[in-house]
């Protein structure tokens, strides 16, 4: 009874994944969905950072942001 239950739910998990598939949509997520956010490029490594979470450094008027302090001290000297 148990493997039925078993081989039963992992037919259940394929058809539910080839219909979505079939559909054009992606996995059923649960909650809200989340906000995208545009990643920005730490000019010292070229690691892609989030502003919200990136070390920044103003100069001439313009932000830049990095994933770290090295990043960031690295660019200050020059």
């Amino acid at each position: 009874m148990l493997l039925f239950v078993f081989i039963s739910r992992a037919f259940w998990q394929i058809v539910g994944g080839v219909m979505e598939a079939a559909r054009g949509t992606g996995p059923s997520r649960r909650g809200s969905p989340t906000q995208a956010v545009k990643l920005v490029k730490d000019p010292v490594c070229g690691t892609f950072v989030s502003p919200r979470a990136a070390l920044s450094a103003t100069t001439s008027g313009h932000t830049h942001y990095f994933c770290s302090e090295e990043c960031r001290a690295k660019f200050s000297r020059g």
